[in-house]
């Protein structure tokens, strides 16, 4: 795909509003126990390139921005067993596993077991990265994690940097890579597609379809672990961008189809690294392409949206 014409300016960030879909759908979730406890595991090269970076070449800082659901798991059999000492010792009459495990891990009393677990993210169904806080204390944002009734539709946002892969005893034998976490967010995802703002003339039955196939289309993206930046930006807009649905919606009621997402490094790039992000559409009756297009800076850990969405023009 050429470059874009659209006249160069400076990577300023956009007006947009900070306030995408994500902080609504958490303004909207039940508070949640917080806990602080100490870290059991620490990873010393988090954040790097790791021992494999070329001699003379600068460690660069590899971020992840991912979307997926979190779950704890055993390391050993006994901290297997100590958890079910403790369920043994708790009221559980009438709760399913899942509750039951909330209600003891969630307690303060328990939260030695919670400094035993492992915490993995798993992404379309295969486990993935293993984590670990970069704050010690923040291993209380894990617990909150934890659903008493988790269903298929519950979304977790990790936002960290890569670390090496996991040694076989650190996760029973699990061997993924380590991330370490600097933020988390967790809805589930109803909540997110009802949180996003709808233009004033479309209905909402007309416009929560269009913003879910977006959403699920971004999510299945051919190994969309969020580890790439390419992926990080897609996944920042997809939980941060109202307008990228609101584009997709007006496409969907002129009768156009999303045929195409494409990430392209952009030509701001220069000593930051920016990517435009374009998303094409069909027309069903005359199969005319057009094209619209936002830019999101991807430097660092946080993307940040630099241009609004705007038509995107081939040369």
């Amino acid at each position: 795909m050429e470059e874009s014409e659209v006249t160069k300016q400076p990577a300023t960030p956009a007006t947009e509003s900070s306030e995408g879909p994500l902080e609504a759908a958490s303004a909207t979730a039940q508070p949640v126990r917080t806990h602080r406890l100490p870290l059991p595991q620490t990873c010393p090269t988090c954040g790097t390139a790791g021992a494999s970076a070329p001699i003379g070449r600068a460690s660069q800082p590899a971020y992840v921005y991912a979307i997926g659901r979190i779950e704890h798991r055993f390391p050993r059999l006994s901290v297997e067993k100590e958890v079910a000492q403790a369920i043994s010792r708790t009221d559980t009459k009438g709760r399913t596993d899942p509750q039951a495990h909330h209600a003891v891990l969630t307690k303060l009393e328990n939260r030695y077991l919670v400094r035993q677990l492992c915490w993995v993210m798993t992404i379309e169904g295969l486990e993935t990265y293993i984590l670990i806080p970069r704050d010690p204390a923040d291993i209380s944002v894990l617990v909150d994690t934890m659903r008493p009734s988790p269903s298929p539709a519950d979304m977790d946002v990790v936002i960290g940097m890569m670390g090496p892969i996991a040694a076989p005893d650190m996760c029973n034998g699990l061997q993924v890579p380590i991330v370490a976490f600097d933020q988390i967010y967790s809805f589930p995802r109803d909540a997110l597609i009802k949180a996003i703002p709808r233009p004033e003339k479309m209905k909402a039955e007309e416009f929560a379809p269009a913003a879910e196939e977006l959403f699920d289309r971004i999510l299945q993206m051919a190994d969309n672990a969020g580890a790439t930046d390419e992926h990080r930006a897609l996944n920042y807009l997809a939980v941060r961008s109202p307008a990228i649905y609101a584009n997709v919606a007006e496409a969907f009621a002129r009768n156009a189809s999303l045929t195409a997402v494409d990430v392209l490094s952009s030509p701001l790039s220069g000593t930051r690294k920016v990517v435009d992000v374009i998303f094409s559409y069909t027309n069903r009756t005359t199969d005319v392409v057009e094209k619209f297009f936002t830019r999101v800076d991807v430097t660092e850990e946080f993307p940040f949206l630099v241009t609004k969405m705007a038509p995107y023009y081939d040369r």
